[in-house]
């Protein structure tokens, strides 16, 4: 990951990234995106984004899905019934950076609504049914959140 990522000229070069995230982060970057355990085959990516009340980044890793140009991600916290924290930081700060393999770019995030999110779920559902689990005991209406890439990330 280079030093300081664009839309982030601001911070330092290591982000949060929870103490629970940071073996699949690391394995994430040592094999160019390719992460085993529970996550073998899955599309990953990681997701940098500000905190919605530090201004700090943050690092999280999430399994994605394509939809054209748009890459989907789910704020499903596993099932919680509260949204996970890159959601809200995303709320507050949509233009984040995702690394995808040995790629890395800014995107703009928006949060999908009313039919969009509905069928983008079922979509979702149809490849991962897990999702269908996580609905059921969230007692909250999980969000599908669109990632437009917007560019390359850079380095000053």
């Amino acid at each position: 990951m280079p030093d300081t990522l664009s839309p982030f000229p601001a911070f330092s070069p290591d982000p949060y990234v929870h103490p629970v995230n940071q073996p699949i982060v690391t394995e994430f970057r040592a094999n160019h995106g390719s992460v085993g355990g529970p996550f073998t085959g899955a599309d990953l990516l990681l997701l940098t984004t500000l905190g919605a009340r530090s201004g700090r980044p943050a690092t999280s890793p999430l399994t994605y899905f394509r939809d054209g140009e748009r890459l989907l991600v789910v704020a499903s916290a596993g099932g919680s019934p509260r949204h996970p924290s890159w959601y809200h930081n995303l709320c507050s700060h949509p233009e984040a950076v995702i690394e995808l393999g040995d790629h890395t770019l800014t995107v703009h995030a928006a949060v999908t609504e009313g039919a969009e999110r509905d069928a983008l779920f079922e979509k979702i559902t149809v490849l991962a049914p897990g999702y269908l689990d996580y609905q059921a005991t969230a007692g909250r209406s999980i969000p599908v959140v669109a990632l437009t890439p917007t560019g390359p990330a850079t380095t000053p």
